[in-house]
This record gives C-alpha cells, structure tokens and sequence, in this order.
C-alpha cells in the first residue's frame, strides 16, 4: 500500500478516536461493541466470586483490545497494534465514565435497577468511594495517555512502514 494512502488511513482512524476523546461522554457506535465485551467479563469471569465477576467487567472490556494489540505487536503488524491501543485508550474512557458515577448512579444500566452498579460496589468494596473522583481522573488520563500513545506509534509507523502491510481479517 502506498505509504500517503496509508498515512491518510491512519489519521482518519486517529481523527474517529480524537473526536471520541473530545465527545467521550456521548454514546458512540464503538460503545456496543465494547458492551459486549463488558457483559462478556461479567460472565467468563462469574466462576470466581461477586469481587472478581464485578471487576471483570470493565477489566475484560480493557484487557481485551490489550491482548488484541499486544498480539498484534508480536505478529510485527505495528499498525495494527497502535490503532488497537487507541480502543484500549477509547475504552479506559468509558470505564471512566462508569467509574465516575459510582456514588450519583444515575447512568441507564444494562438489566435496569435492579443490577449491582459495577463501579459503585467496586469502590465501597475496597473503601474507596470516598476517593470516587480522583479514581475516575486516573483512569481517564490513563486513557488519554493511552490513545496519545497509540496516535503517535499509528502515525510514526504509517509513515515509516515499507513493507507491505497486511490488513487483518
């Protein structure tokens, strides 16, 4: 692939995430899907007690576009890996959306009322509740720094990249 075109793939991708950290807040197309993979943790992980199947579901929706990434790193698809930390990032800013309304709990959840709010059972758990805000501003500047990071590498090896680069199915 020609090294404009994929540069130019490569910031339209970056822009899509750019304009997600600046709406992060809003409901996005990519949210459904990270859903999935949230509910997933829930369940994959219900083996291992009430603390363990909370926390993995936010933990599962972040880990697994992390092992997508890391895998892709291995597999020298660099690419691929550096737009996979971008959803990494994307998702660490949902997480923290979530994580920040553990004390209101006025987000619509998934199962309606009568669910256990992740993030409020997460910190009263580990007395943390009190510290709700400053765990929700780590998390989004982890995500920040995250999407930073994988904006920098997507761009920097789009440009640098001269071999063929395989588009993963």
């Amino acid at each position: 692939m020609n090294k404009y075109i994929r540069v130019s793939l490569v910031l339209i991708v970056c822009a899509y995430f750019w304009y997600y950290a600046k709406t992060y807040t809003d409901w996005h197309f990519i949210d459904y899907v990270n859903l999935i993979f949230h509910e997933a943790g829930h369940v994959i992980f219900t083996p291992f007690g009430m603390f363990i199947k909370i926390a993995a579901g936010s933990g599962f929706q972040i880990a697994l576009p992390l092992f997508i990434a890391l895998y892709f790193f291995f597999k020298s698809q660099k690419i691929s890996g550096a737009i996979c930390l971008l959803w990494v990032g994307q998702n660490l800013l949902n997480v923290s959306i979530y994580a920040g309304d553990a004390v209101k709990m006025q987000l619509d959840l998934l199962g309606g009322d009568s669910v256990i709010h992740d993030w409020n059972y997460l910190l009263n758990a580990t007395g943390l509740l009190g510290h709700t805000d400053t765990v929700t501003a780590i998390i989004y500047s982890l995500g920040i720094l995250v999407m930073i990071t994988g904006m920098a590498l997507a761009i920097y090896y789009a440009w640098t990249t001269d071999k063929k680069v395989a588009i993963p199915t």
